[in-house]
């Protein structure tokens, strides 16, 4: 009910990128008025829902590209899931419109990502993750600031960060040495009952 009266959307890098929660059909329209969308990414995945259905049906009725890749709000980025979004990112026609459910932690990442694709830092991407969009970096969810600050003292200046993803990252450690606070876990599962 919230997505039909409020929308986290944000311009990310003009004319390329734009995210947003997950929207309505008319929230979608609205936002092709508003900012040319082209391609839609879907980072919830493919699930068997009503918002699903009724999103894939307005992005046709649009004409636009709309594509499913999921990725996890409270668990390390997955390299290979990194590499197939910027893929997606280079191939689809801009401007490209990243959503997930309330726009706060997946469409963060995602958008942060973009940024480094296009040669932007580690604390520009991790902007992205913020409270003015939902983000409680000390629950669960902070394991994606945690993924920027680790890009930012593995490798940022030494190596390209789509060459630190595919030969250097390890989600493993990265999940074994981050831990989240109980307040942010509370806020996040509880009270935001986030996916």
């Amino acid at each position: 009910m919230l997505r039909c009266f409020w929308s986290n959307a944000a311009e990310v890098i003009p004319g390329q990128l734009y995210r947003a929660n997950h929207p309505t059909p008319g929230g979608l329209a609205r936002l092709v008025r508003r900012w040319g969308i082209r391609s839609v990414v879907n980072l919830r995945g493919e699930k068997p829902c009503g918002s699903t259905t009724l999103s894939v049906a307005a992005a046709e009725r649009l004409g636009l590209e709309h594509r499913f890749l999921p990725f996890e709000s409270r668990g390390a980025p997955h390299a290979e899931r990194i590499l197939r979004f910027h893929a997606l990112y280079r191939d689809l026609p801009p401007p490209l419109l990243v959503h997930c459910k309330s726009g706060a932690d997946r469409a963060g990442l995602a958008s942060g990502l973009a940024l480094l694709f296009e040669g932007g830092t580690a604390a520009m991407a991790a902007r992205q993750l913020s409270w003015r969009f939902g983000h409680v970096r000390q629950g669960p969810a902070g394991v994606l600031d945690a993924f920027f600050a680790l890009y930012a003292e593995e490798a940022e200046g030494r190596t390209g960060f789509l060459d630190w993803v595919a030969r250097v990252y390890n989600e493993r450690a990265l999940r074994q040495r981050f831990t989240a606070g109980q307040l942010g876990a509370f806020l996040n599962e509880w009270l935001l009952h986030r996916e």
